[in-house]
Parts: structure tokens; C-alpha cells; sequence
């Protein structure tokens, strides 16, 4: 199955009104659903909201799921996220992620993000020490160019990546996936429904509650969110004619894509992921209309 769970929206920090029954309902229906990997962070959650709710469902059953761990990102008291790449502040918060959720350790270990003020090389050996301590089974880095990937790798190898991927934002495929593909590099890509935008049910005068991140973003703004309707108007005319949602076939684009091997996808609600658990490639002529449209938006 090419759809990973990512935990990011039921941890309930940049996302409004998340119950802790809604998230546990939620990895309910995913796991009911077919979906065996799963995608938490130290920093999902002010406290390890993300940590301790995966870990109740995975405890019982630890190996028929694969769940990836990031550490390098943390909160300030103050609850500003900060990155932190020092070598003890990354095993101290794996290790606390790890008892949070009550397990012995992550299928993937990731750096989240590379620290500016810490050489990427004392990152990267922190979290190879960690490995060969048994905390991870592999290894790898988020939200990193191609010259700090191959910096990662060159101390402590690299078995997975996290970038962005979707309709509206492709410059990944050229400047990281292929190139770690071709690697050996697992490539993990999120964003593939641009926080919602993609999926076909934010519409073009939908106002979304105080506190919510996403119209920070430039693509919930002005013409790039025109035409981000535009792409999923003729999205839903096509997904008529095939049986697929929009959220279907935006996910169902980035998996098409080569050089990737799993979509993160969020949710808040049960409804959510099973209009997405069963997200698959699509065939030639599907990825060619897309393909089409996107030249004519």
C-alpha cells in the first residue's frame, strides 16, 4: 500500500478542534483500512500527542507495522519550534519518543530537519549511533537540498528521504527524488494534498477558523489558489469518469511518480482516510490527462 499515515494533523498543533477520540478513530480506520506504516515525530505534539497515541495501537502487534520517527525539531517553552541537531538532544529525544510510545524502536530513524548551527555530519553520526544501538532499523533525513542528503549519507548513510510532492509543487522530482532513488534511497514524499487543497473539499470561499496555519502558505493565496480550483475542477472530472476522488488522484499522481515509494498522508477524521487508504498509481492515460491539464491551468 502507498499511503503512510502521517500523524502531524491529530497531534493537534497547527490544526483546530482534533479530540483525542476523532485520533484514535482515526489510526482505527486507517489500520481496519489496510495501512501498516506510519509517520510520527518527536515534535508532533506539545507532548508527544503523536508518540503515545500510535503506540497504543502498534504495542500488541509491533511487527506487522513500520513506523518512522523523526527527532531535530523540538518546542520552546514558549511553543515555538526550533530546530536542534545536537547529538545529545537527539538521542535524548528519541529515547523519549520511544518510551512515549512504549516501544523498543523505530522501523525508520530521520533526522527532521538539518540544524544550521550544528555541522550535519554530528547529526547524521548521532543518528547511525542510534541504529547501531538497536533504536532504528534505518536510517534517513527530511526536508533536505541533494548536498545535504549526500552529507548524510556520506557518515551514516541513508535509506529514506522526506520532501514535498504534489500537483502544484514538482521541483523535487528533478533536484532530490531521482537522484536518492537512484541511490537506494526510499522516498517519502508528504504535502501531496497541500494541507487539504488538493483533496476537493476546500472550496474557493471556505474561510478557515483562527489559529489554522494553512493560508500562510503562499498556495492558499491569491492566483495560486485560483488556480489550484482550476487543477481540481478538471481533477474531479476526471476522477468521474475512473471512480477515483480528487484526493484519490492527486495522491494516486505523486505515487505514479518515479523514484517514489510512499505518500504521507494526514488526517483528523476517520471519513478522511478511507477516501485516501486505497490511494494506487494510476495507468498512462490517467497520469497523461493530469499531465495535460496542468499544462493547460
Amino acid at each position: 500500500m502507498s499511503v503512510i499515515l502521517g500523524l502531524w494533523p491529530i497531534a493537534g498543533v497547527t490544526t483546530v478542534g482534533v479530540s483525542r477520540d476523532d485520533a484514535r478513530s482515526t489510526i482505527a480506520a486507517a489500520i481496519d483500512a489496510g495501512i501498516r506504516r506510519f509517520d510520527t515525530a518527536y515534535s508532533y505534539g506539545y507532548d508527544g500527542e503523536s508518540d503515545r497515541l500510535i503506540g497504543e495501537f502498534l504495542q500488541a502487534d509491533r511487527d506487522s507495522f513500520e513506523l518512522i520517527g523523526k527527532a531535530g525539531q523540538r518546542w520552546t517553552p514558549d511553543r515555538k519550534r526550533v530546530f536542534d541537531g545536537r547529538p545529545q538532544t537527539l538521542t535524548a529525544d528519541v529515547e523519549e519518543s520511544l518510551r512515549r510510545a512504549g516501544l523498543e524502536h523505530f522501523d525508520v530513524l530521520m533526522l527532521h530537519s538539518p540544524d544550521p548551527d550544528v555541522p550535519l555530519s554530528e547529526s547524521a553520526a548521532a543518528i547511525d549511533t542510534m541504529r547501531r544501538s538497536g533504536k532504528a532499523k534505518r536510517i534517513g533525513i527530511c526536508n533536505a537540498d541533494e548536498n545535504q542528503r549526500k552529507q548524510f549519507a556520506a557518515v551514516a548513510g541513508c535509506d529514506a528521504i522526506q520532501c514535498p510532492l504534489n500537483l502544484l509543487q514538482q521541483d523535487s522530482l528533478d533536484t532530490l527524488i531521482r537522484p536518492a532513488a537512484a541511490d537506494g534511497a526510499q522516498c517519502h514524499v508528504y504535502w501531496t494534498l497541500m494541507k487539504g487543497l488538493l483533496a476537493g473539499k476546500i472550496g474557493r470561499d471556505h474561510q478557515f477558523p483562527e489559529g489554522d496555519s494553512r493560508p500562510k502558505y503562499d498556495v492558499f493565496q491569491g492566483e495560486k489558489r485560483e488556480r489550484a480550483h482550476r487543477i481540481v475542477d478538471a481533477l474531479r472530472d476526471i476522477g468521474s469518469g475512473i471512480g477515483r476522488s480528487v484526493a484519490s488522484l492527486s495522491i494516486g499522481w505523486a505515487v505514479s511518480q518515479d523514484g517514489v515509494s510512499g505518500a504521507l498522508v494526514g488526517a483528523r477524521r476517520p471519513d478522511q482516510i478511507l477516501e485516501t487508504a486505497d490511494a494506487t498509481a494510476l495507468d498512462a492515460s490517467t497520469l497523461a490527462q493530469i499531465d495535460q491539464l496542468l499544462a493547460d491551468v
